[in-house]
């Protein structure tokens, strides 16, 4: 395993056990067994290679989150939405402490141009990936990921999850729980059709 994947992989470990804010780059040359010059060749700064790193689990956990999607080929596309944010719901307690560091991020990333910029194209990667499965839910084969109404609705849905992991962080007991979300949503849709 070269240095770039030593130091991506120590950055997950730390984010985990100390969190965005109180990782130094000493704590990662210690926990990859690399150096600090190792940091600033792969990743330009230590803010850097906690990005990627934090970018890197998104990502996964949106691919895993798109199996759950596309998993009943008949589902309509409410239907893989409300099974997604239910799924999200599911695996918070999983993710706590990467969802601790991304808010920490998060709140550096007003004074700090270039980890704003990181975390936004995080965002825009998980944004188009998610329109991807819109796409593909609407069943349509004119319908493309860069369509627009793809793309404000994969909005929507991460906003929800958002939301969801946000309201989860702080007071899991007061969080909506998945069978009560998915019942209300499909009363809501239900008595919408009336």
């Amino acid at each position: 395993m070269g240095h770039r994947e030593l130091l991506l992989d120590a950055a997950r470990r730390l984010l985990e056990d100390k969190g965005y804010a109180h990782i130094t780059a000493r704590d990662l040359v210690a926990a990859s067994g690399t150096n600090l010059a190792s940091i600033g060749y792969h990743f330009g700064s230590k803010n850097g290679l906690l990005n990627a790193a934090l970018g890197d689990v998104f990502e996964e956990w949106t691919d895993a989150l798109a199996e759950v999607a596309l998993a009943d080929p008949h589902a309509s596309p409410l239907q893989r939405a409300h099974l997604t944010w239910a799924t999200v719901l599911l695996h918070l307690a999983d993710k706590r402490a990467l969802l601790l560091s991304f808010v920490e991020a998060l709140a550096q990333a007003e004074r700090d141009p270039a980890l704003r910029e990181q975390l936004a194209e995080v965002q825009d990667r998980t944004r188009t990936r998610v329109a991807e499965i819109v796409a593909t839910s609407y069943g349509d084969a004119d319908v493309h990921a860069d369509d627009p109404r793809c793309t404000a609705v994969a909005g929507f849905i991460l906003a929800v999850c958002d939301g969801l992991a946000l309201q989860w962080l702080l007071d899991p007991q007061r969080s909506p729980r998945p069978e009560h979300l998915l019942a209300g949503l499909n009363d809501l849709v239900a008595r919408s059709q009336n």
